[in-house]
């Protein structure tokens, strides 16, 4: 490929100066973390888009085909050669983007580089205090985040926008504290009080009907996480598992469900255009809720890339459906495992555990899924961030960069060993989860007698 040398050069560049930033403690203002990460993002898309040597298979014949069906009026779930499996708001910046003119080799990388570029302040925003400016540049540098966005042009970065813009409005302005916990039902045995997993449907109503102060507060925060949230699942399904996190952030039952409501109404929003716009037909609405649906059955069975499925197939595809139905529950096992495990941590950090812990049950896995977990674990960095945040990066660079520059069986012979050495990141992700921050702070009762003050929403 004519651009593996530049980009390889400038992606080693980037590590040298996160690492550099780290050490030296430096903090960047905005105005210069932000350049250097538009200038470095462009250049990469430029060669990119440039090299008429490669371009990524699903960004050519899945990416694209949906964008030109918006252009033609058609379905981009149903008739774009089977290659888009989500809601159409994507399609619809892709075929503005194709109708404005532009060329594809640049629309669909426009798209994840401005995306990309959003997030850099939003990392610094998660992070907070005196280490904001520091992640921002940091995960400016990163390298993953440069190949998913400008090279491939996955879509993750547009989930990912939003997605982060959800957890900080819902955590809104100072320094979040965990709220008191829910009254859960207790058993009396043996002299001790047992928790019971349900809360008495009184209570429930009680704490919606009257919510406290500080709940009622954060109800306009709460809207609008729950839309921003809804807006990173119109563009890609996988952030549904942020959801339970992102309910941490608020003080709450009442402030719960009104982001639990919000967040439903922007898929519902998209969804509805197809019929509304005319790109589908009322009656394939059914149709088009299977394809993008997240039920074990739908999951595509395409396996063997990555982890533990790529040991069983030696490296190679795999379209049996079982080992893709297995791996589905055990990501929904380890989700419900890392909610119970972390209940009162940080709710960045229960983010981070559940998405290592997803890379590591997951059967199947794209090198750009390994940015799901970039812009928490560069803001909330754990004793193995940096190991496992090279490691991922350099593993899915082996991807982009080397293994592209092969084709036919060469490509096949060198694809079985990179997908097995992935086995290799394992001990690296499972150190970086914050096995030591299961309990956060929690707010402060309200001394007797003492007025309740309420923060600033």
């Amino acid at each position: 490929m004519e651009y593996a040398i530049p980009t390889s050069i400038v992606l080693v560049a980037g590590v040298v100066l996160a690492l550099v930033a780290q050490w030296k403690g430096w903090r960047p203002s905005l105005a210069v973390t932000l350049t250097l990460g538009i200038a470095v993002r462009v250049l990469i898309m430029v060669l990119s888009a440039r090299d008429t040597q490669w371009q990524p298979v699903d960004y050519v014949n899945s990416f694209q085909p949906a964008g030109v069906a918006i252009l033609d009026h058609r379905d981009p779930v149903l008739e774009s050669n089977g290659g888009w499996h989500f809601l159409p708001t994507v399609p619809y910046m892709y075929g503005l983007l194709l109708w404005l003119g532009i060329p594809w080799e640049y629309a669909g990388r426009i798209v994840t580089v401005v995306s990309d570029v959003v997030l850099i302040p939003l990392v610094g925003k998660l992070a907070g205090g005196r280490t904001e400016k520091l992640r921002a540049f940091q995960y400016a540098c990163n390298p993953l985040a440069i190949l998913v966005a400008s090279v491939h042009g996955q879509v993750e970065p547009v989930s990912l926008v939003f997605g982060v813009a959800a957890y900080v409005v819902a955590r809104g302005p100072g320094d979040w504290r965990r709220p008191e916990p829910l009254p859960w039902a207790r058993l009396r045995l043996a002299n001790r009080d047992l928790p019971l997993p349900w809360i008495p449907p009184g209570e429930i109503v009680r704490r919606i009907v009257r919510p406290s102060d500080e709940d009622r507060a954060a109800t306009g925060r709460a809207v609008w996480a729950g839309l921003l949230m809804g807006l990173a699942l119109c563009a890609k399904s996988w952030p549904v598992i942020l959801v339970p996190a992102l309910l941490m952030f608020l003080p709450g039952l009442r402030s719960r469900l009104v982001t639990l409501v919000a967040t439903g109404v922007s898929p519902v929003f998209f969804l509805l255009t197809l019929p509304i716009g005319g790109w589908t037909e009322w009656r394939q609405l059914p149709e088009v809720l299977n394809t993008i649906g997240l039920r074990p059955s739908d999951v595509r069975p395409i396996t063997g890339d990555w982890g533990w499925t790529a040991l069983v197939s030696g490296g190679n595809w795999n379209l049996d459906p079982t080992p893709a139905r297995i791996g589905q529950y055990m990501i929904y096992a380890a989700i419900v495992a890392c909610l119970i495990w972390w209940r009162r941590a940080d709710p960045v950090d229960v983010t981070i555990a559940i998405l290592l812990s997803f890379m590591i049950f997951t059967p199947r896995l794209g090198a750009q899924y390994l940015l799901w977990f970039m812009p928490f674990l560069v803001a909330r960095p754990t004793r193995w961030a940096w190991p496992a945040i090279l490691g991922s990066s350099l593993w899915a660079a082996i991807g982009y960069i080397v293994l592209t520059q092969f084709h036919g069986t060469e490509w096949g012979e060198l694809h079985a060993p990179w997908a097995i050495s992935s086995l290799v990141l394992f001990p690296l992700l499972i150190a970086a989860i914050p096995w030591r921050r299961r309990l956060a702070e929690t707010a402060p009762a309200p001394v007797p007698g003492e007025k309740e003050t309420v923060p600033a929403t």
